[in-house]
Parts: structure tokens; C-alpha cells; sequence
């Protein structure tokens, strides 16, 4: 199957919960209020809870605890809360998927320092809405877990690297994409922002020129997030570190301080999006 055969397959088995395409559809329409954004939240239990618990938690440093959705609406703001709310959504949906072909615990500890990782710097770099990277971040290699699911033979091809052999190079040898072009288009297939996507479609990309910088900063996540959680695997990506941190105007003491910050996130993050995945602590 091609790409778009497996996006469509994907997208039969991996359906978002009701409440984030409303959300999404409210947020869309400039007439909707914060009220209005907060009763769609309010009417899903599950996801107050969790709105609550992210509003409360390392992610932000509110002086004092944010009880109401109403009142998590307007100090995150209506783009993050949508945003929040679809991290949580999808990484929801995707708990479905038990596997022993690959480490979930890595998985998903690299996928949320990435997404740590994203934020930190787009806070860096003073990018608003910087939750939207976190997004990216999060589900930059979701494709993985939707081609196990749904063609589990090729996800155990990908497997077969070595000094000589990378994960990138078998992903295109097996399949004829990669993890991030699948994620990326079935992110795009759920109708979701292209600022989330975007990113993620590009983030294998070696010509920085050609990317803008949100794509630069998902980028630079990626890889410290791969070294710091990965580094025993051979990912095949080239290094582009200086020329990355020059177009991002970043230092490597900014890198080291933004592992520092996000490494102690880390543990009480992930629990947050998949508390079943990560049981190593």
C-alpha cells in the first residue's frame, strides 16, 4: 500500500474523540466565546480532568491552582486550550495501541521531550502560542504507532538497524515515506491546523533555508530529544547542528539549559498524556 492507502486505513482504526473536532470547529468560528469553548470541555469529564491536571501542572507555574475550566480558558487562552486538548485527544486514542515490537516507555519519552523541548525553545525565541509546538513535538512520530497498528510486518523491517544501517534509510527502503511524512499526513487527514503539521512534514528536511522557524525549532527539538533519549540508535539524520543553532541565533548553552529545564518535566509530562505507557520510574 502506498501512503495514502495507509492514511485512510489509519484513520478508520485511529478516530479523535467528538469533543476535539468540536472544540475545533468553535475555536474556528470567530463568533464563539471562551463560555462556549469551556462548555464543549465541560461536557467531556475525561477531558476536564485532564485540562485541569496539565493547567496545574510543571507545564505552567500559575501562583495559585486553576479549579474551572472556565478559569484554565482564559489564563492558557482559547488556541492553547484547543491545543492542549488535541494533545491529549490524540495521545488518547493512540493508547490503544500495545505493542511488543517496539519500547512504548522510549516512545513516549521521546516524544514528550521533543514536545518539552519545542515549547522551550519557541518560549526562547518569545513565539506566542508556543503550545502549538508542543503539539507538533508530541505527535511528530505518531505515524510509528499507526503503521504498527495497521502493518505491523513493515514496522518490524524498520527495526533491522545497525552501525551501517539507519532507521531513516529502512523506513524509506520498506516503505517509501517516513515515520514523519506519515505522521504529518495523517495529522493533515484528521483536518487539523497546518501549523501543527507543517513542522513535522518538513523535519527531516537538511536545506534549513527552506524552512521557517517553526520548522527550525521542531527540528532542533527533535534532535536534542533523539540524543538525549535515542542516542544509542542510529537514526541516519546528518548533522547540521552549528548551521541549526545559527538560524535559530541559539547558543549550545541554550540547548543545555533547555535539556536541563524540560529533563525535570519530563516524568510528571508524560504522565499526563499516557500514564499507562511509562512505568520505568
Amino acid at each position: 500500500m502506498n501512503l495514502a492507502e495507509l492514511v485512510q486505513q489509519a484513520e478508520s482504526v485511529f478516530v479523535l474523540p467528538d469533543s476535539v473536532t468540536r472544540l475545533k470547529s468553535c475555536i474556528d468560528d470567530d463568533a464563539s466565546s471562551i463560555d462556549d469553548v469551556a462548555e464543549i470541555i465541560s461536557f467531556d469529564p475525561t477531558l476536564t480532568s485532564q485540562l485541569l491536571k496539565i493547567a496545574n501542572s510543571a507545564l505552567y507555574q500559575f501562583t495559585s491552582p486553576i479549579e474551572t475550566v472556565t478559569k484554565a480558558v482564559q489564563v492558557i487562552g482559547t488556541r492553547a486550550t484547543y491545543d492542549l486538548a488535541l494533545s491529549y485527544g490524540v495521545s488518547h486514542t493512540l493508547k490503544s495501541v500495545e505493542t511488543t515490537i517496539i519500547d512504548i516507555d522510549r516512545f513516549w519519552e521521546q516524544s514528550v521531550s521533543c514536545a518539552l523541548l519545542a515549547k522551550h525553545l519557541a518560549e526562547k525565541k518569545r513565539i506566542r502560542e508556543s503550545e502549538r509546538l508542543f503539539v507538533s513535538g508530541l505527535l511528530h512520530n505518531i505515524g510509528e504507532l499507526a503503521i504498527i497498528k495497521v502493518a505491523p510486518d513493515m514496522a518490524k523491517r524498520c527495526l533491522n538497524t545497525d552501525k551501517d544501517t539507519s532507521s531513516i534509510y529502512l523506513q524509506k527502503e520498506v516503505m517509501g515515506f517516513t515515520y514523519c511524512d506519515f505522521s504529518a499526513a495523517l495529522i493533515k487527514d484528521w483536518g487539523l491546523p497546518s501549523s501543527i503539521y507543517r513542522p513535522i512534514s518538513t523535519l527531516l528536511e537538511t536545506d534549513l533555508s527552506q524552512l521557517d522557524t517553526d520548522a527550525l525549532i521542531v527540528k532542533q527539538a527533535y534532535l536534542l530529544a533523539q540524543d538525549n533519549v535515542n542516542a544509542d540508535i542510529n537514526v541516519g539524520y546528518p548533522p547540521v547542528g552549528p548551521a541549526l543553532l545559527a538560524a535559530l541565533k541559539l547558543t549550545e548553552d541554550d540547548t543545555e539549559s533547555a535539556l536541563d529545564e524540560t529533563n525535570m518535566q519530563l516524568i510528571s509530562v508524560i504522565q499526563l498524556f499516557n500514564p499507562s505507557a511509562f512505568n520505568i520510574f
